[in-house]
C-alpha cells in the first residue's frame, strides 16, 4: 500500500493543519495529528445536506450558508440538491483550505468551490449568522454546519460560541420563515436537541451509520399549533419528511478521530 505524503501543512491555533494524499484520489485532512476528514468516507456530508435541503426544495432561489469547507464534500452535496438558482455562502477560517479545494481536491469534490453559485467567505461563520440576524434582506433559507467539532457536553468553549443559547438565538433570527438549521455531530448529544427546543426550534436528531454513531440535527423555528396541519407545537420533535433520503442502515460514514 502506498504511504501518505503531506502536500502542505500550516500552524493554526488548534494545531498543525495538514493535507495528505495517497495515490490519485485518497486525501486526508488532519489537525494536530487527528483525522478530521477522509475522501474515502463522506456519506455523513451527503446525509447532512439532503436532510436540510429536502425541507426547502420548493424554493427556486434558496440562500444557503454552510461551514466549514473541509474537503468540499458537504458543499458538493448541497450543490447537487439545491438547484441552479441557489446562492451558497461558505464560511471557512483557513485560506489554504479554500486553495486546496480549488486545487488538488477539485478532482474529488467536483470543483465545488469554483461553482458559480458559491461565494467563499473567509472568517467565522457566526459573523455571517449575526449579520443575517440583523438584516432581513440577508436571511438564509438554510444554515448547514459541518465543523470539526459538533455539539457536545464535553466541549463547553466550542459549544458556547457555535451551539449555545445566544448562538442559537442568532441562528433563529438569521433564518427566513420556514428555514432549516442542520448540524453535523460526532456523537449523539440529547442535551442539544433539548437546547434547540428551548431556543424556539422544532428539532430532531438522525443517527447515521454503524460503528461510530455520527448524528445530524435538523431544526426549524417552531410554529404555533393550528397554523398548519403539518407543524408540531413548540418544543416538539420535527418529523422527517422523506424516509427514502436517509442513508442506508449500516452505512459507514466519516470517521473522525478524537484526541
Amino acid at each position: 500500500m502506498q504511504p501518505w505524503r503531506t502536500l502542505e501543512e500550516l500552524d493554526t491555533p488548534e494545531g498543525t493543519l495538514a493535507l495528505r494524499q495517497r495515490g490519485e484520489r485518497d486525501f486526508l485532512l488532519t489537525i494536530d495529528g487527528r483525522v478530521l476528514m477522509s475522501s474515502m468516507l463522506h456519506r455523513s456530508e451527503d446525509a447532512l445536506s439532503r436532510l436540510a435541503i429536502e425541507r426547502i426544495e420548493d424554493r427556486p432561489r434558496p440562500r444557503v450558508l454552510t461551514a466549514g469547507l473541509g474537503l468540499g464534500f458537504t458543499l458538493r452535496a448541497l450543490l447537487d440538491v439545491v438547484g441552479r438558482g441557489a446562492q451558497v455562502d461558505v464560511g471557512e477560517l483557513h485560506e489554504p483550505i479554500v486553495r486546496w479545494c480549488r486545487g488538488p481536491l477539485a478532482s474529488v469534490n467536483g470543483n465545488a468551490a469554483s461553482d458559480p453559485r458559491v461565494r467563499v467567505i473567509l472568517g467565522d461563520v457566526m459573523d455571517r449568522v449575526r449579520e443575517a440576524a440583523h438584516d432581513a434582506s440577508r436571511r438564509y433559507d438554510a444554515i448547514v454546519v459541518d465543523l470539526m467539532e459538533g455539539p457536545s457536553r464535553g466541549r463547553a468553549r466550542v459549544n458556547g460560541h457555535l451551539y449555545g443559547s445566544k448562538a442559537l438565538a442568532s441562528v433563529r433570527a438569521a433564518l427566513s420563515p420556514g428555514g432549516v438549521y442542520a448540524v453535523w455531530g460526532e456523537e449523539p448529544d440529547p442535551s442539544f436537541v433539548e437546547l434547540l427546543q428551548r431556543s424556539g426550534f422544532d428539532a430532531r436528531k438522525v443517527v447515521v451509520g454503524s460503528g461510530p454513531k455520527h448524528v445530524v440535527y435538523v431544526a426549524q423555528p417552531a410554529v404555533a399549533r393550528g397554523r398548519s396541519n403539518d407543524v408540531v407545537p413548540r418544543g416538539g420533535e420535527l418529523p422527517h419528511g422523506k424516509p427514502s433520503s436517509l442513508p442506508s442502515e449500516g452505512a459507514d460514514i466519516r470517521r473522525r478521530q478524537r484526541r
